[in-house]
């Protein structure tokens, strides 16, 4: 989504002068009167949404949380759906495209989205590095590091304690009682973790690209290795995919010799070589982020059997789709929380594994190591999880290139009412495809019973990209109206 254009309009987003932090709470503690709101519009929903600045922490300067509702069609005093953005560093207020897909949650409840501290329109923590990348790893550590030293005192301030604690006053200010999570990648995590800390406030949980409180998601090598032979085996299935041979050992062969020769990228529009040189783990972080999307992973063994044999253009035009991948992060909010969270947890020796035998190697890791080298903010270390009783809907992509299904299926034991839904060649987020939204839709309004999952099996992978043109047309509706047309 575009985030300028998201912020321009939150302009109008402005309440009354700010209660006191004591009153926040009292609020949550009585039957207290919705707040007043401003009517707002946010780029990817046609829709006015109510829009509030919640004060979450006092003083000179008070911190204030930008909050967008789509509010109910029709309410019926069903309790609301918090949505939980990933990253951690995109806004809650980036997820509005979904609010397409779920109009039959918004049928009857409250659809909330709140921009954590540091994200979207709550101050987003950028560094300058979201949209224009630097060309390697030392000057990314350099972009990064100048970048802690300019605003280092919002640095330590980050953290998923505190954007758990923020979520609570969210929902005491609105006045609402208990309220569903959405969370997506990341948003699994800080969903996870307000269960953990704020048990009494939550009805259910629906998680989407499940990152557990205890696993160790930025080691993807392996994962991200999955997916792709995933798609390799999907590719020898279909006629015309399989036609481009051995595709993945181009891969192999194209990343090995990659800066052996002019390692440029051409301009998608113009078909020139661009002037900046491409690294190796930049060619696989973009192959890896195409992995994400169904759709785009189509296109790949096209892609790539193209760029073995000397056309570079395909490449470039899958790649400026995703390089640089952080334009919808708030880079310093990313670091200060993965640094403190995350990679302080992974040793050198974890990292090697990981990446042995795979096609990206240490290119994902290496570019958050190089950051947290220069980003030196105290660890933060989570709690060991406590058995829940809420209901939760999980949801995986067989081919998530960063959050398998078995993190799922094996890593969740305290979670002791769960179901799964797993789409048989999903990528990461699969909440918008063929009939998920209707599974969440009935999931929230009768939580406690079993869902009919049969749909799931009839979501297919996207066809696979045969040419230039695109994926190949099927010949027998063709002759269908070849012999229609004789008639």
């Amino acid at each position: 989504m575009a985030k300028e254009l998201a912020r321009n309009r939150a302009g109008a987003c402005v309440l009354k002068p700010l209660m006191s932090l004591i009153v926040v709470l009292y609020c949550g503690s009585v039957a207290a009167q919705e707040p007043a709101a401003e009517t707002c519009y946010l780029d990817g929903w046609s829709q006015p949404l109510h829009c509030y600045q919640v004060p979450v922490e006092p003083g000179e300067q008070p911190v204030k949380l930008a909050v967008a509702v789509a509010p109910a069609v029709n309410p019926d005093g069903s309790e609301p759906l918090y949505l939980l953005a990933g990253g951690p560093g995109q806004a809650a207020s980036d997820l509005v495209p979904l609010l397409s897909s779920f109009t039959k949650v918004n049928r009857n409840r409250d659809i909330v989205m709140v921009d954590r501290r540091g994200a979207g329109r709550s101050g987003a923590f950028e560094c300058g590095i979201e949209e224009d990348f630097p060309a390697d790893l030392d000057a990314f550590a350099a972009s990064v590091g100048q970048c802690y030293e300019e605003q280092q005192q919002r640095t330590n301030g980050l953290y998923s304690r505190q954007t758990v604690d923020d979520l609570e006053l969210v929902r005491a200010h609105l006045g609402h009682g208990k309220i569903a999570l959405w969370g997506g990648s990341w948003g699994t995590r800080t969903a996870l973790l307000y269960q953990q800390w704020y048990p009494d406030s939550l009805s259910a949980l629906v998680l989407d690209a499940v990152a557990p409180i205890e696993t160790k998601v930025f080691l993807s090598a392996q994962a991200a290795e999955q997916a792709l032979q995933q798609l390799q085996d999907a590719c020898l299935e279909d006629v015309s995919c399989a036609g481009f041979g051995d595709w993945r050992a181009d891969l192999d062969r194209l990343l090995a010799e990659w800066e052996q020769g002019d390692s440029r990228l051409a301009d998608p529009l113009k078909g020139i070589p661009v002037e900046r040189r491409v690294p190796r783990w930049e060619v696989a972080n973009a192959i890896r982020a195409a992995l994400y999307d169904p759709g785009a992973a189509a296109q790949l063994p096209y892609v790539i059997h193209q760029a073995a044999r000397g056309n570079l253009l395909p490449l470039s035009g899958l790649a400026s789709l995703f390089l640089p991948a952080s334009d919808s992060m708030s880079m310093g909010l990313t670091f200060s929380v993965a640094c403190a969270e995350e990679l302080n947890r992974i040793s050198t020796e974890e990292m090697e594994a990981d990446s042995r035998d795979t096609f990206l190697g240490t290119g994902f890791i290496d570019l958050f190591a190089t950051g947290c080298s220069v980003w030196p903010v105290a660890e933060r270390s989570y709690p060991s999880p406590e058995v829940r009783e809420h209901p939760v809907l999980l949801i995986s992509g067989s081919a998530d290139p960063i959050t398998p299904p078995s993190y799922a299926d094996t890593r969740l034991d305290y979670l002791n009412h769960k179901q799964h839904l797993v789409v048989e060649g999903g990528g990461h987020i699969n909440s918008r495809r063929g009939c998920i939204p209707t599974l969440i839709a009935e999931f929230l309004n009768s939580p406690a019973q079993p869902l009919d999952t049969q749909c799931v099996s009839e979501i297919r992978r996207p066809p696979f990209m045969a040419d230039a043109f695109g994926p190949a047309l099927d010949a027998a509706p063709l002759a269908n109206l070849e012999g229609k047309a004789n008639d």
